[in-house]
């Protein structure tokens, strides 16, 4: 597996990321672990996803999802892998449920590192 440098970060990526935004829709959890654990094994240690992930949703509800999944998933992992996740979208209908206010980001970490 070849590494790159993400940007000025100082960390080390593999060339390739594992796309998770059907994970928790199209991809039911087990499906989604396997996806993980075959990219893991492979030496894949960069994993892209987005708060708003599952695309193909259709309510708001499920929104997250697909972070919960790779939260459960990382368990003793966490030191391994880089993840990159966005945080703008709508989780809710609230006035504070989107953007990237630090009330917005925090309640998100919240989410995945409570799986």
């Amino acid at each position: 597996m070849e590494f790159r440098s993400l940007g000025k970060t100082g960390l080390k990526v593999t060339n390739l990321c594992v796309g998770t935004m059907t994970f928790g829709n199209q991809a039911d959890k087990q499906t989604s672990f396997e996806i993980l654990d075959k990219a893991f094994v492979a030496g894949v240690n960069f994993i892209d996803t987005a708060d708003v992930y599952p695309i193909g949703r259709q309510s708001v509800d499920i929104a997250g999802t697909t972070e919960s999944i790779i939260g459960e998933w990382l368990g003793s992992k966490r030191d391994k892998v880089v993840l990159a996740t966005k945080c703008f979208g709508a989780m809710g209908s609230g006035p504070n449920d989107q953007g990237l206010s630090r009330k917005h980001i925090m309640t998100l970490s919240r989410k995945v590192f409570a799986a």
